[in-house]
């Protein structure tokens, strides 16, 4: 396939993948799979922003990082990751990455030992809320082409996975709101089964929670529907 026509099937699987109902972990895998379509990789990692804490956090690996996965950070400005997400820039080496006076190495990243390392910024509107790290084992000159595509993915796929990031921040909360409203009704009804004051009932439920390793929402909803039980007459 000639490359204008490799170039157009990318566009026209990226904008298939924006218009997608796709869950990000399934959108963060296809970042992954396009960069090594367009790179020939030997590895690709992708980097979420945490807003809360202003740290990157690793979120999708083409070599397995279970482990590692939600649980590896730096903070913005910290290795060449770090670097490209503060200053918005694309980063290209081509040989000895671990030599560049940015570089930081995590242990538990074998890619840290690679030769060869582009990263590039993801971008929803403007702002960083990503990073995509490419690595080759071996030295590698990464094309004028291959840089400019990678760029291109990370910013069309930006804005994709910010959407998907924001319904997912609203979906928790949606829980979180559902949550504290039945654990409210379940501390009303321990404070009449058992003449508590709404502190002594809060803890009741979060010892209970401990004690029985289960959520305190799955408590409250047994505990809302035992009293519905005991309300609702015989047949």
């Amino acid at each position: 396939m000639d490359p204008v026509s490799s170039q157009v099937n990318l566009m026209h699987r990226i904008s298939n993948i924006v218009a997608s109902e796709l869950s990000l972990d399934e959108m963060l895998g296809e970042i992954i799979g396009l960069t090594a379509q367009v790179t020939n990789c030997d590895a690709a990692l992708v980097y979420l922003m945490d807003l809360d804490t202003n740290e990157i956090v690793l979120r999708a690996s083409q070599v397995p990082h279970a482990k590692d996965l939600g649980n590896l950070r730096m903070k913005v400005g910290e290795g060449i990751t770090g670097w490209v997400a503060e200053h918005k820039s694309v980063v290209t080496l081509p040989k000895n990455a671990a030599q560049d006076a940015r570089f930081k190495r995590f242990q538990a990243l074998v890619e840290d030992t690679y030769e060869a390392f582009l990263s590039v910024p993801l971008v929803n509107r403007g702002e960083v809320i990503g990073v995509v790290n490419v690595h080759h084992r071996q030295s590698y000159d990464h094309t004028p082409e291959e840089v400019s595509l990678v760029t291109f993915i990370g910013e069309q796929m930006g804005s994709a996975i910010g959407k998907s990031v924001l319904e997912d921040q609203n979906s928790l909360l949606r829980e979180q709101l559902e949550t504290r409203k039945l654990v409210e009704r379940a501390k009303g009804i321990l404070q009449n089964r058992h003449s508590l004051t709404e502190e002594e009932a809060y803890l009741r439920l979060r010892n209970e929670s401990r004690r029985l390793r289960r959520p305190m929402k799955e408590l409250a909803e047994a505990i809302i529907l035992s009293e519905e039980l005991a309300r609702k007459p015989e047949a």
